[in-house]
């Protein structure tokens, strides 16, 4: 077992009427995502399926036991320095095996698209 730094995910206070701005959002907060992964310091991340009286929108598992740290992560999305996302920031603890999975990633989202 291991302790990690959740972040959770909320809407924000800022409401983005352009699509091709917010697709711009959501195209760097991607590649934010990917960049904290190739990185390390990411090992989960990804949306909620459904609306949650918490409104919470997604989640980031951090390979930090920092809560310092992983704030300083998340305030590298444009989507959260933009304001569409805010965040809450929770200590975890989990399997020590989890960042593991992140080698296996890649080869199986392309065997199940």
């Amino acid at each position: 077992m291991k302790a990690y730094t959740i972040v959770m995910l909320t809407t924000g206070s800022a409401k983005i009427e352009d699509k091709a701005k917010m697709a711009d959002l959501m195209k760097g907060h991607m590649t934010n995502i990917g960049k904290l992964a190739d990185e390390g310091k990411i090992i989960v991340a990804g949306p909620f399926l459904e609306k949650n009286k918490e409104n919470y929108r997604g989640m980031f598992i951090f390979n930090t036991k920092s809560k310092e740290e992983a704030d300083q992560w998340v305030k590298t999305d444009p989507a959260v320095q933009a304001e569409v996302f805010s965040y809450e920031i929770f200590p975890w603890y989990g399997s020590a095996a989890l960042p593991l999975y992140l080698k296996h990633h890649e080869e199986i989202s392309k065997e199940n698209p």
